[in-house]
């Protein structure tokens, strides 16, 4: 170790954060990072604590603070690391600010993180859909009289409960420890809950009905949880927030990133969600009055990664290949093993897995499309960090995963933003005049650029990023390979060092980086979808649904003409809700669903795109903006017979 990075390894210091007022102490040579994480304290990172993505930017308030009874030195944080310098010389990073995890502790400090460095609260819209299907939970409520015992009667009464109920059924432990007791008080009538027919786990009083389960779908951003009463199937609570592990990277690479670098990162992951889980499923009991004892069925779905982590299984074998999973079929486990504030009695399952890539939340959006699929030839999506297809033609049906990144959804564009109130969610732009008016979330009037102003607006979310690219290449301010064209409205366009920058509207602007993100991401998906297509010879689509709240929100206008969907116009292409938690809700009120879904896994032939050699042709071709003009270079390219442009579908 150099002698500069010795650092004294003893010393605990203060650490106050700002704006949200948290306070803590450090270890000398802890990261703010590591301290941040710690503590809970909201702070952005992509490449959990790596390094890589510069977005984890604080700031050192030196310094009297005498709110907080500290004096902050300019030492209390170690010098400027080489990641850090690099990042303010090529402009990611203003000077001033430090990257929190190069940002060493030395003493005493007050860390202020950022607006743009704090995860703005999303306002996720994962909305249920009623269920119509037929309610018939795998528990149920039997009340049963149990007659009076006799000295010619030698049945206990567990075994008398077992007769009375007719059926060939085991008895959990608690519930005979209860039954003596309730019999006494309650002229020997009791409630038996049964679970799958086949054992009664726990007895309640005869004046208690209310039975509750809960669906939860586990995104690598939100969670949302839909709250059912098990007697009549209706929706009684819905609820949803922020995952998070977000704190620890936003996308599921860099949060399994994260357990490979860091000791017990695994159990910090598992601990974040399953302690979101607990706070959620406990404001829904308090809603609806119920008791721990009355929740007692858990469906979660989510993709494999984060599957593991919330059963506490370590995620790195699906970091790299050969992607092994640690469970692929339906999995149940107790409740009460899970730190979720759940009854013993209580159980926790979760959907089979598709594939290393595929998941639980893909399963049981299928499940919600199956009677539409059948027969048809049909291309579900569900656009996210990783882009989840599954495509039916002619009665067979494959399923891939492609690799998106978060561009599409806002993240690693540099006015991007996840869905939160202000966020500009529509956009458009004149074609002769460049000038761009928007919509913002929470607003419903167009804003344009004498009345944006008088709003805050933090930036374009996911709808709006799919329509401004779309809008810059219909007013060929893009050409077709994604290059910026300045010499079409030069007072819009600017350069960030060598990065040419053009000005949507007020202080919004976008990067060519920016274009180049978007284009990863959709080339992904197009590439993906090109490969499963032609793995069961579909030609076209009857129909192209969009599942996930993210998908709900796009213009199926822009969605075919940006590029992602191989073959269908606008007119097939339709949103279908959060189909992936109402798969859930359809397994935690049906049980025949169970049965279904289990054999209709087992069935999907799974493309694993990363060792598909065309995927990567597809992908470059599927690069270029349909819509945009054919660029100077590439003109003059196809002039000299060289074949340069590509011509949109």
């Amino acid at each position: 170790m150099a002698a500069a990075d010795v650092v004294d390894d003893v010393a605990s210091h203060k650490i106050i954060f700002t704006p949200s007022g948290v306070q803590t102490t450090g270890e000398a040579g802890e990261t703010v990072y590591e301290v941040a994480l710690r503590s809970g304290v909201d702070i952005k990172s992509v490449c959990g604590g790596q390094g890589i993505c510069k977005r984890c930017q604080c700031s050192l308030q030196t310094g009297n603070h005498s709110k907080f009874g500290l004096t902050v030195a300019e030492d209390a944080l170690f010098k400027l690391r080489p990641a850090e310098k690099k990042a303010i010389h090529d402009g990611d990073m203003a000077e001033g600010l430090r990257l929190s995890c190069r940002a060493k502790i030395m003493g005493d400090v007050v860390i202020d993180i950022p607006p743009h460095a704090r995860h703005t609260q999303s306002a996720i819209r994962k909305a249920a859909f009623a269920l119509s299907g037929p309610v018939d939970p795998p528990i149920r409520l039997h009340m049963v009289k149990l007659p009076e015992p006799t000295l010619h009667d030698h049945l206990s009464d567990t075994e008398s409960l077992i007769e009375q109920l007719g059926g060939d059924l085991s008895v959990a432990p608690c519930a005979t420890l209860k039954i003596q007791p309730l019999l006494a008080d309650h002229d020997r009538t009791v409630i038996a809950v049964i679970r799958d027919e086949a054992e009664v786990i726990d007895l309640w009083s005869p004046d208690r009905e209310a039975l509750y389960g809960a669906a939860i779908d586990i995104g690598s951003t939100s969670v949302a949880l839909y709250l059912y009463s098990l007697r009549t199937g209706a929706l009684v609570h819905q609820a949803s927030a922020m995952n998070p592990q977000i704190r620890f990277g936003e996308d599921v690479m860099s949060r399994v990133s994260y357990v490979m670098m860091n000791k017990g990162g695994q159990e910090k992951l598992s601990g974040a969600i399953q302690g979101q889980l607990r706070d959620m499923l406990a404001e829904a009991r308090e809603t609806v009055g119920a008791e721990a004892d009355q929740l007692l069925e858990l469906v979660c779905v989510g993709n494999p990664i984060m599957h593991h982590i919330l059963i506490g299984v370590d995620p790195t074998p699906l970091g790299q290949s050969p992607f092994t999973l640690a469970v692929k079929d339906w999995f149940d486990l107790p409740g009460d093993q899970l730190d979720l504030g759940l009854a013993q009695q209580a159980r926790v399952a979760l959907l089979p897995l598709i594939g290393g890539h595929v998941g639980a939340d893909t399963a049981a959006a299928y499940l919600t499309q199956m009677d539409r699929m059948d027969g048809r030839s049909v291309l579900l999506v569900d656009i996210g960090t990783n882009a989840e297809i599954v495509l039916s033609h002619e009665g067979k049906i494959a399923a891939a995963s492609s690799p998106t990144g978060p561009a599409l959804e806002g993240a690693e564009i540099s006015c991007g933003v996840r869905a939160c109130e202000g966020a500009i969610e529509r956009l458009r732009i004149d074609p002769l005049t460049y000038d761009c008016k928007v919509k913002i979330i929470g607003h419903d009037e167009w804003l344009t650029e004498d009345t944006i102003g008088d709003h805050s607006v933090p930036g374009l979310c996911g709808s709006a990023i799919f329509e401004v690219m779309v809008e810059l290449a219909r007013a060929g301010l893009l050409d077709r390979s994604g290059l910026f064209r300045p010499n079409i409205a030069p007072d819009r366009f600017s350069l960030d060092g060598k990065i040419s920058v053009y000005r949507l509207i007020g202080d919004i602007t976008l990067k060519q980086t920016d274009i180049r993100a978007v284009q990863l991401a959709k080339a992904a998906l197009m590439a993906g979808a090109r490969l499963v297509a032609e793995e069961l010879g579909c030609e076209i689509f009857d129909e192209v649904l969009l599942a996930g709240a993210f998908g709900t929100h796009l213009d199926p206008a822009y969605v075919a003409e940006i590029g992602i969907i191989p073959h269908n116009g606008a007119a097939t292409i339709k949103a279908v809700g959060n189909a992936a938690g109402m798969g859930a809700a359809m397994c935690l009120t049906d049980k025949s669903q169970r049965d279904r879904i289990r054999t209709a896994v087992r069935d999907i032939v799974k493309i694993e795109t990363a060792l598909e050699p065309r995927f990567q042709t597809y992908f470059i071709e599927a690069m270029a903006f349909p819509s945009a003009p054919v660029g100077e270079a590439s003109a003059k390219g196809r002039r000299g017979g060289r074949g340069g442009g590509r011509r949109g579908r």
